[in-house]
């Protein structure tokens, strides 16, 4: 392929590339600020519900316990405990609820029998069995919290806020059991932004009847019915996105499951956030990356095929060795051609490659003994505070020995305590030094670990493709479940191997990539064919600040080790010199932990 036909590729593929990752990057963010902002939300009407449900919780809860506490229920109790009629008190719960503003009250018999029902008078004498095993395990009063159940009226049945309260007389237990019920009046009180909405489900016989939502807008319940179910199944924040049949915009919904009584969940929260801003930009986005795309590839083309037109082998030549360079071969030199001023410009590249490497061994020397004199530094001025302290109570106690025994006592119970707490405080202070040399936590989740692999594949191609130094891939990726990773730090670690790699191998070379299965861990394998290690540089190539390269810190592969034991994993390296050398990394599967 000729200089120009390189120039002209290289030049389309950078600019489209560089397009596409600034266009993946923005897409990326946004997806990341809308999840963002999703989550915070939610959590907001999520914890704006709660609050009203206690609240309203708090205020029947009050309403079941001033019921139960009065004499008049209290008297009746005692009548019907002693024997007598149950039918003169038939509309006792009309009165009580009335008189607290409740919807649903129901007065039990020590056996579940209905006593007297506000809501239902028919149903004066059935049993309602649901409470009383419960019930019947409390040596005090019922616990005070309130609790969400469906209750069954005439119309139907409907979704309440109950609480519960025992009326004791004569050695046995009458119930109370009132509450209000809990409707879309409640939901659209609760102050929703636009594009979001509030729904509760409870009547697994209903259908979409089961479901109350905070707007009139219509949806599929089938659709949300396998959210509801794991979320009843699996209590805690659960999410989904839903596709809805007739065009409309997506939404997430994140399911939370509400309390009834007993460990059973009643009914499920779903709070719906549509994507369809999202959406509208994502597209956007990729519209004007396009036609940027399209102009700078046709700028590049025109732009590039004027410079190939008028450069000659000297610039090739110096392209060539700029570009080794970058690839990390610090050692190459340009021979002048002539004495015009490209003889001059390959002089001056020779000299700049030079006065490049010795700056960049000073820095790196330098950037060492800073980073440890500041450190030495930090530690010396934080220790000092409490060294002086330690000192005059030593003094102390010198001169109280001297003094006579009474004088010693005392003085040596309060010099110990200082001493105590100076020595907590120099505890302290290494601790935050120790703290300060550690990596974040990873934040685990489920990760495909052939997806990332070629993921990195993918960003290293036009890295592997270099003319001078090419690096042929060998990708082989067996079916592998997926691992329990936080795929952010897990991606940092292949990349520097795969980095690592690429120095072991400036003249080119074949880089292997493997993954596999072992028992209970994922396995990714990443070996290279460059110089390779002597076994005495294997066993210290994880220590830290040690390194066989020019230009490195020491620190890479040590942070390397770091994440993959955080992982709860563990990393080997296998290598023979002038033929190669391999990686071998294990991580847990996902839930073998």
């Amino acid at each position: 392929m000729s200089l120009k036909a390189k120039l002209l590729l290289l030049v389309t593929l950078s600019i489209a590339a560089s397009v596409g990752a600034v266009s993946w990057l923005i897409e990326a963010r946004t997806r990341k600020v809308f999840r963002q902002a999703d989550q915070d939300r939610t959590a907001t009407l999520v914890a704006q519900f709660r609050r009203e449900f206690e609240r309203e919780g708090d205020e029947i809860t009050s309403a079941v316990s001033v019921i139960a506490n009065s004499d008049s229920m209290l008297n009746m109790a005692f009548d019907l405990s002693g024997g007598g009629d149950s039918g003169k008190h038939f509309d006792d719960a009309k009165f009580y609820a009335r008189g607290q503003h409740l919807d649903f009250l129901d007065l039990f018999a020590p056996d579940g029998a209905i006593i007297s029902s506000a809501h239902w008078p028919a149903r004066f004498g059935y049993k309602q069995r649901w409470f009383l095993n419960e019930a019947g395990e409390q040596s005090g009063p019922m616990p005070e919290q309130s609790f969400l159940r469906e209750v069954e009226t005439p119309q139907g049945s409907m979704l309440a806020i109950l609480a519960i309260r025992i009326v004791h007389a004569r050695g046995v237990n009458f119930y109370v059991i009132g509450g209000r019920k809990l409707d879309s009046a409640l939901l659209q009180s609760l102050a929703t932004p636009a594009g979001m909405r509030i729904l509760v489900y409870s009547a697994p016989d209903q259908g979409a009847a089961g479901f109350l939502s905070s707007t009139s807008q219509n949806f599929e319940a089938d659709k949300l019915m396998p959210l509801v179910q794991k979320a009843l199944q699996q209590p805690g924040d659960i999410s989904a996105t839903i596709a809805w049949s007739d065009g409309s915009p997506e939404e997430v919904f994140h399911a939370v499951s509400l309390p009834g009584f007993g460990d059973k969940p009643a009914a499920v929260l779903l709070v719906g956030n549509s994507l369809q801003a999202q959406n509208a930009l994502e597209n956007h986005i990729a519209k004007v990356s396009l036609l940027i795309a399209l102009f700078g590839v046709a700028f590049g083309l025109i732009l590039s095929g004027i410079i190939a037109a008028h450069i000659t082998r000297p610039v090739k030549e110096l392209a060539d060795a700029a570009s080794q360079i970058g690839g990390g071969n610090w050692d190459v030199r340009v021979e002048p051609a002539s004495h015009d001023e490209i003889g001059q410009l390959a002089q001056a590249f020779n000299q700049m490659t030079q006065e490049l490497i010795a700056q960049k061994e000073r820095l790196v020397q330098t950037e060492r003994v800073a980073a440890w004199r500041e450190l030495a530094r930090r530690l010396a001025h934080e220790l000092k505070n409490p060294l002086f302290p330690l000192q005059l109570t030593v003094e102390n106690l010198l001169r109280a020995r001297e003094a006579g025994q009474e004088q010693f006592e005392e003085v040596f119970r309060e010099s110990t305590s200082t001493l105590l707490a100076e020595i907590a405080n120099l505890k302290t202070i290494i601790g935050r030094f120790s703290d300060f040399s550690k990596m974040p936590a990873p934040q685990l989740q489920a990760v495909d670990l052939n997806e990332l692999v070629r993921s990195v594949v993918q960003l290293f191609h036009g890295q592997f493709s270099r003319d001078t130094a090419r690096i042929e891939t060998v990708v082989q990726l067996d079916s592998v479940p997926a691992i329990s990773a936080d795929p952010v730090l897990l991606r940092r670690v292949v990349e520097n191997l795969v980095l690592n790699a690429i120095d072991a191998m400036p003249n080119g070379g074949r880089l292997t990539f493997r993954t596999a299965t072992a028992e209970k861990y994922g396995v990714f394998e990443l070996s290279d064919t460059g110089a390779g290690l002597t076994p005495e540089e294997c066993e210290r190539l994880f220590t830290p600040y040690y390194t066989s390269k020019q230009h490195g810190t020491g620190l890479g592969l040590a942070i390397v080790q770091s994440v993959i034991s955080d992982h709860q994993g563990k990393i080997t390296v296998s290598s023979k010199k002038n033929e190669g050398t391999t990686f071998h990394v294990e991580l847990p599967l996902e839930g073998s932990i």
